[in-house]
């Protein structure tokens, strides 16, 4: 029996939640959970929802972000680069540098990053899982739009929806690569 394919909208702002238990359980699948000392509630939230959705990833992560700065999907992001997922990320050259952005971060980590060499806004927000699932809306990946903006992130397993946005993010990867910037 085939599963049904994944639609889901998630809205933010999302109430503050801690999400170690699901970072824990994906760096180290069937270990005993161990509880966390922090004072937020575990739970179910589009925070919580998004980072499972993530963390679902099994073969690749296409970034395309105008800004991150929220260090919990950071830690996701990171985790799925160690557990040997392909993690590729596109953002705004302006934006990548501001203070509390998580980018160095992840470069520092080994993820490969890329970033526009003119004066728009790379403004994209979507991410696409294993070629699969694709997470698009308004969502900035920020901890101010996580905890106080109205905000959303459509998911959905469509393959016409997903090509359209993997030929995106590959036509800007390609695009974005240091090998044709143009100095002169």
């Amino acid at each position: 029996r085939r599963a049904r394919p994944v639609r889901e909208v998630l809205f933010f702002p999302s109430r503050p939640c801690c999400i170690e238990a699901l970072l824990a359980e994906a760096a180290e699948p069937g270990a005993p959970a161990r509880p966390c000392p922090c004072p937020l509630p575990s739970g179910d939230t589009a925070l919580s929802r998004l980072v499972r959705r993530l963390l679902s990833a099994r073969r690749s992560l296409d970034l395309c972000l105008f800004a991150f700065s929220c260090p919990q999907l950071a830690r996701a992001v990171q985790l799925l680069h160690r557990r040997g997922v392909r993690v590729r990320l596109v953002t705004d050259a302006q934006y990548m540098g501001l203070h509390g952005s998580q980018i160095g971060r992840l470069r520092h980590a080994g993820i490969q990053v890329r970033h526009d060499q003119h004066t728009g806004y790379m403004h994209h927000k979507f991410a696409i899982v294993d070629r699969r699932m694709l997470l698009t809306g308004s969502l900035n990946w920020t901890a101010q739009a996580i905890q106080s903006n109205r905000e959303n992130v459509l998911v959905v397993e469509d393959a016409e929806y997903v090509k359209a946005f993997q030929d995106e993010f590959e036509r800007i990867w390609e695009e974005y690569n240091p090998a044709n910037y143009k100095f002169f």
